[in-house]
């Protein structure tokens, strides 16, 4: 697990949508609409963008958790137990300063799973290489860019406190690889990498 505050990294997300290019956009009334063109707040730029977009606004803190899950296999008559790693997974947590509804509207209207061809992905459907979404940390004073594929957004929460709404948190997962290179990856999934 890595945790690093907001200060110290950039934060880009990015949709996975190849066919349409789309942005993730979120109405003043909380509406989820994917579209070729930016009207709104936007919630994640096109994929081809990459870095080039806007930086995530107001972050307190990113974390950026990899884990596995294993499973145990026991032999009958044996005393030995054989662990089995099953999958890994990538989480991304960003905290923010809320200032918008966008987060909420992502979570709650259908935004989870992203787009493909301005259509919103249902969480029933099977994952395709258009499904998620894309992050992208920029560490600062660095040239190292920690690129997260094919997220589906997993949880959201909102800090309240007697003052009011002070903070919120949207949590990523994935269980493909991420990649550490000098610049964003910006080229589509592959089947083989689902």
């Amino acid at each position: 697990m890595a945790y690093f505050l907001g200060r110290d990294c950039s934060v880009y997300i990015t949709t996975e949508d190849t066919l349409a290019e789309s942005y993730a956009l979120v109405s003043t009334a909380g509406a989820v609409t994917f579209n070729t063109s930016a009207s709104g707040y936007t919630f994640a730029a096109p994929l081809g963008t990459g870095t080039g977009g806007t930086a995530e606004a107001d972050l307190t803190g990113v974390d950026l958790s990899i884990g596995a899950v294993d499973e145990d296999i026991t032999y009958v008559g044996k005393r030995q137990v054989t662990k089995a790693e099953i999958k890994k997974e990538t989480t991304v947590s960003l905290t923010r300063k809320k200032s918008n509804i966008a987060w909420d509207g992502i979570f709650n209207n259908g935004g989870r799973q992203g787009c493909a061809t301005s259509t919103e992905i249902s969480s029933l459907q099977e994952p395709t290489i258009n499904t998620g979404y894309r992050i992208h940390v920029v560490l600062s004073g660095s040239a190292d860019v920690f690129t997260v594929r094919g997220c589906c957004v997993q949880g959201h929460t909102v800090s309240v406190n007697a003052d009011g709404t002070s903070e919120e948190t949207m949590e990523f997962m994935t269980y493909i690889t991420p990649k550490v290179t000098n610049a964003a990856v910006v080229t589509a999934l592959t089947g083989s990498e689902l």
